[in-house]
């Protein structure tokens, strides 16, 4: 009897905003988005948490950007007048209602290193820690839009110095993190000790961008740091990703993308003496799902309907950080250069595989759902798609984006998870109990 290769099981990540609208565009006027539910309330979150904690993914990853993208015609109205990911409240504030709520999922919550002092941070993130036993990661990023920093009155710096930045705040916070020591917490009732000082480092940090001094205010929290988690996309970001990350998020069109990806991250990750395959690779995934193939393609119309273009335009505008209201809807994109995220917009370049794509194109394809891949049909269908990525593009598991809330996470929970259960390509448990233990085991 022929034993049979290990298949590797997928991860799961449900992608959302805190906000009206998140990554496809028009998703708030789709007919059955949030219906009888208030995005702004904890039930609607909940709710979510729940039905992704009934489909064991690793956690709902939350993206953020600072303030409504202004690239368009140099304004933010079409943002305003289109629900272009307007309006969006503060993410982190949504972690302890969704992990209250929850018992094994986790809580990816983007918050960037530009505005705030790593002294804030390190606080924050030990206390969410702390509150959700041990689920959260950090989607660590140095914001790109211009419209963030007009926001906060501070000169766009260029992209290198961003991320020499987003270092040196990342070392401090994790020098403050691993200041106590595990027995540091002695808690004598009699003695009235409570912790030993000498066991509590303080931290005097002078480096180029930031100055600290003083103990980390937080005693050590379940996972210790943060589970980090990096989408890097650029040069640089790929190696910021491949030195610091243990997860990775990427938006790849096809599967040849993905390879390339990962082939390229396992070289990076040489290079700072980590193993081969040692950061988790989640690519982004839009799936619609319906009982036949035929319902899946309406589900999937009716979300192409709800995209107006000039909503389209504005967001990869944004995105991008130019503004395409200067250029012919029939300019091939291929032929202009952006300043803003560089691996995003390799999605839109390769949209149809290399051949060339133009603005009107590039822009209702990104508004569809961020240039990522589409898995339309039925849940055999979706699985199948699911695996060649794993298995062709070196996919661990996939950040799936949403469409209308709560039912593509309902649907996707109820339809595509048992047939990804029955092929043995996806977990029947959780593993552990905190994030890092779910995310880093298969």
């Amino acid at each position: 009897m022929s034993i049979q290769p290990h298949k590797k099981h997928a991860h799961l990540l449900g992608f959302i905003q805190h906000g009206v609208n998140s990554h496809a565009i028009g998703m708030w006027r789709h007919p059955k988005d949030k219906v009888n539910w208030d995005w702004k309330l904890p039930e609607y979150w909940q709710h979510m948490a729940r039905t992704m904690e009934r489909g064991l993914f690793d956690a709902m990853f939350i993206a953020d950007e600072l303030a409504p993208y202004n690239t368009y015609q140099g304004s933010s109205d079409a943002c305003v007048k289109y629900g272009v990911q307007c309006p969006t409240h503060e993410p982190s504030t949504i972690v302890p209602i969704i992990t209250t709520a929850t018992e094994r999922l986790g809580v990816g919550v983007t918050l960037s290193t530009a505005f705030e002092h790593p002294y804030s941070m390190a606080r924050r993130l030990s206390s969410l820690d702390h509150l959700s036993a041990g689920r959260i990661a950090w989607n660590i990023v140095s914001s790109y839009s211009k419209s963030e920093w007009d926001a906060y009155g501070q000169e766009m710096t260029m992209r290198t110095d961003r991320y020499d930045r987003m270092e040196e705040y990342v070392d401090l916070c994790c020098q403050l993190w691993d200041s106590w020591e595990p027995d540091a917490i002695v808690a004598d009732q009699a003695s009235g000790i409570f912790a030993d000082p000498d066991k509590v480092k303080v931290i005097d940090y002078d480096g180029k961008y930031f100055k600290s001094k003083g103990r980390h205010f937080c005693a050590p929290s379940p996972q210790g740091r943060p589970v980090f988690w990096q989408a890097g996309s650029s040069e640089r970001g790929r190696d910021f990703a491949a030195q610091y990350s243990e997860a990775i998020f990427a938006v790849h069109p096809n599967v040849e993308r993905m390879r390339q990806y990962t082939d390229d991250i396992n070289v990076r990750l040489a290079k700072f003496g980590r193993p081969e395959n040692s950061v988790v690779r989640i690519y982004g995934l839009q799936t619609v799902v319906g009982l036949s193939r035929g319902e899946a393609e309406e589900k999937y119309a009716r979300i192409q309907e709800g995209i107006l273009p000039e909503a389209a335009l504005a967001w990869m505008s944004g995105h991008f950080g130019l503004d395409f209201s200067q250029y012919s809807p029939d300019e091939y994109v291929q032929n202009i250069e952006v300043p803003g995220i560089q691996g995003l917009f390799e999605s839109v370049i390769y949209a149809k595989g290399g051949a060339p794509v133009t603005v009107r194109e590039a822009a209702l394809h990104y508004a569809q759902g961020m240039g990522m891949p589409i898995a339309v049909g039925t849940p055999a269908d979706i699985a199948d798609q699911m695996e060649h990525y794993m298995d062709e593009g070196g996919a661990d598991g996939f950040m799936l984006i949403a469409t209308n809330t709560p039912g593509c996470f309902e649907e996707f929970v109820d339809l595509v998870v048992p047939e990804l259960q029955r092929r043995g390509r996806y977990r029947t448990s959780y593993p552990g109990i905190t994030l890092r233990e779910n995310l880093l085991n298969d």
